[in-house]
């Protein structure tokens, strides 16, 4: 049985219709929170939903985009009205554009990735903090970053990397800032994952393990429920004097 590490507080999760984002909700959820998942597809997220309420959890599903700071505030309250405060949040949410060398590149990509990947990610944070300085005990935030950026490259992914290795930055910068406030922040960097978006393309999941054995220390790519348990670590009361932490999660392929 899993401690209930989160029982009677409130946890955000962005990007939470597929992959990272819903392990993270489950997992969340079976530790005792009240989960908010967000995201742009509705449907996505409603399935989400359903598979915590199945599990015996609690979930609102809230649509949005990231790039709409209107939206990221609304979200914000939202979780507040619903379930009475914020006590938790992690920012997954992104986007890749992959494969072409940065010369190749079209603006209207590079746009997307660092729209969405880091001034999505702005968004969401300032809402968090702000609403988290304000309550009693505070709150934490772990953003979702990557292993591509601070700390290996590949070609064809230099943009996504760049937002990536930013979010590391912006992580570090606003949990100085803010642990005074009661806010204690915190990223996670997972290397190849368990989803769709780390599948290269024409590649099945079959290529990717066989991929990944080769590519990987640990010998294998890593497992969404892997990450979600760094991410709960991070989350929780057991990492109280961890702050502006980058927790690598990668079977060691950015040594």
């Amino acid at each position: 049985m899993s401690p209930q590490r989160f029982t009677h507080r409130t946890a955000l999760v962005t990007g939470a219709g597929s992959g990272i984002g819903r392990a993270l909700a489950l997992a969340f959820a079976a530790e005792g929170a009240n989960v908010v998942v967000a995201g742009r597809t509705r449907a996505a997220l409603d399935e989400t939903v359903a598979l915590v309420e199945e599990a015996g959890g609690t979930a609102l599903a809230h649509a949005v985009d990231v790039t709409d700071a209107a939206g990221v505030d609304a979200l914000v309250r939202a979780a507040v009205e619903r379930f009475g405060s914020l006590d938790v949040a992690v920012n997954n949410a992104g986007v890749i554009r992959a494969g072409l060398p940065l010369a190749d590149m079209e603006l209207a990509d590079w746009h997307s990735v660092m729209d969405t990947n880091l001034t999505g990610l702005f968004l969401a944070l300032r809402a968090e903090i702000r609403q988290m300085r304000a309550q009693p005990r505070g709150g934490t935030i772990v953003n979702v970053a990557s292993n591509l950026g601070a700390h290996t490259q590949k070609p064809g992914t230099t943009a996504y990397s760049a937002s990536k290795a930013a979010v590391a930055s912006l992580t570090r910068g606003a949990a100085l800032e803010h642990i005074a406030d009661g806010v204690r922040i915190n990223s996670v960097s997972p290397g190849v994952t368990r989803t769709a978006m780390s599948l290269l393309p024409g590649e099945t999941e079959e290529g990717r393990a066989a991929r990944m054995k080769e590519q990987s220390p640990l010998g294998r790519s890593v497992a969404t429920d892997e990450v979600a348990q760094a991410v709960l670590y991070l989350a929780s009361d057991d990492a109280a004097p961890v702050v502006g932490a980058d927790l690598v999660i990668d079977g060691g392929t950015s040594l």
